[in-house]
């Protein structure tokens, strides 16, 4: 488990939590991963986010939500990348009041079994002092992936290195999606500025909450490649993903330039 520097304040209490799964043409997965999260954490909320699929995923979630209310759907206009539906349903559940908001795939991927281990880190009830945004790291100690090729890994670990590299955060898996955030947090974190839509989000999010001064928690999980639909992931979002963060990373880096060159020039005055 590694972390980032806690804040002042401590985080707060937390009751109602929202797992957010955004959706678009996950009709065959949807009632597995629904089932599953009902059964890992009953007391949860569940919000469907979906990019009006054109399988009937979003027709399908109204179904388990009329049965359930603890199931909610939100509709979204059409496809507009995985940071778009997240922050619409970080919108909706604040919005609604939720304590704890958590971002979940669709497919299967992240386990809803795992999740209590987000929301203990988050709370601190295993004797830590808490968190503000809890990160499931599949390249921490404890942590692993399922069915991936060796390409698949090499290209997450590499692209978590130069994260780290580029933006100096100390975060083994910056890229990662499986999350627990506090309200606070992210009412905290200037989400309109986001401008991220793809994976990229995740790393925006992540760095935005270091800068900010919440304390990050990473714990380790195991992520299982989809076994049903097609993954979202292509090669514009890796494109993206490396053009942002190495555009960030540049402007921080000058940034501590400049910061370091005129702390200089005023000892030397």
């Amino acid at each position: 488990m590694t972390e980032t520097t806690p804040p002042a304040d401590g985080p707060a209490p937390m009751d109602r939590v929202l797992v957010i799964i955004p959706t678009y043409d996950e009709r065959e997965n949807l009632p597995l991963i629904l089932r599953r999260v009902r059964q890992s954490v009953p007391a949860a909320d569940v919000l469907v986010a979906d990019d009006n699929s054109p399988d009937g995923t979003g027709e399908l979630a109204d179904s388990f939500a009329a049965e359930d209310a603890q199931v909610h759907v939100l509709h979204r206009l059409g496809k507009e990348g995985l940071g778009a539906a997240y922050l619409a349903g970080f919108d909706w559940g604040l919005e609604h009041g939720y304590d704890v908001l958590v971002e979940m795939d669709a497919d299967g991927s992240h386990q809803p079994e795992q999740l209590p281990r987000l929301l203990t880190a988050l709370a601190g009830a295993d004797g830590g002092a808490g968190a503000d945004l809890v990160l499931g790291s599949r390249w921490v100690a404890g942590g692993s992936v399922v069915n991936w090729p060796l390409s698949r890994k090499i290209l997450s670990r590499g692209g978590n290195l130069w994260t780290r590299i580029s933006l100096g955060i100390p975060l083994h898996d910056a890229t990662g999606g499986y999350r627990a955030f506090r309200r606070q947090t992210l009412l905290g974190l200037g989400l309109d500025g986001v401008v991220s839509a793809g994976y990229c989000f995740q790393v925006d999010l992540a760095w935005r909450a270091i800068r900010t001064g919440f304390r990050v928690v990473e714990v380790p999980i195991t992520f299982v490649e989809r076994e049903h639909g097609v993954s979202k992931m292509s090669q514009r979002i890796v494109v993206e993903a490396l053009l942002l963060t190495t555009a960030w990373g540049i402007r921080h880096r000058g940034q501590q330039l400049r910061s370091l060159l005129r702390r200089r020039g005023a000892v030397s005055r």
